[in-house]
């Protein structure tokens, strides 16, 4: 095996490596009944109200292009890096990581768009807030419905109200 195909072989696992990183990064549940570790026992503020409005929004999340974006550079550059030979080979990498780039940053922004619902309420108290959170299809929302608002630091969820 050449140190040109060792060198390669290198930067495929790399790719494997930061795209598995990346599967698993946005493997989180988006839903308002959904807690991650460090938010378990600490304390939550609960206020309690009625939806007036419910709007359907798309969700498109922050990063996932970005790794799509990278591995598609980094597979076009090595996919173009074995067309022709000398400063000939060198043209085709770089061409092929741009390509590659842009294909994985229209993958990545792709993958990355959700349908979400802006929750608009009156709670209790007479304030109006609204919150967006990922369409959960477990817990579907309606006008006049009784939510409970659980807001931890910059983290609010809405869910029905028992």
């Amino acid at each position: 095996m050449s140190h040109k195909e060792k060198s390669n072989k290198k930067v495929m696992v790399a790719v494997a490596m930061m795209l598995s990183l990346g599967v698993v990064g946005c493997a989180q549940n988006p839903y308002g009944d959904a807690y991650n570790v460090g938010e378990a026992r600490t304390m939550q503020t609960v206020s309690t109200g009625t939806i007036t409005k419910l709007d359907a929004v798309t969700m498109s999340s922050d990063g996932e292009s970005t790794i799509g974006t990278l591995a598609g550079a980094a597979i076009g550059g090595i996919l173009g890096s074995k067309i022709g030979g000398g400063s000939g080979s060198d043209i085709a990498a770089i061409g092929g990581a741009l390509a590659g780039g842009a294909l994985g940053n229209t993958a990545g922004d792709a993958v990355g768009k959700r349908q979400g619902v802006n929750i608009v309420i009156k709670l209790d108290s007479g304030r109006t807030v609204a919150v967006v959170q990922q369409v959960d299809p477990n817990m579907i929302f309606r006008v006049g419905q009784r939510v409970d608002i659980y807001q931890q630091g910059s983290t609010t969820r809405v869910v029905p109200a028992n």
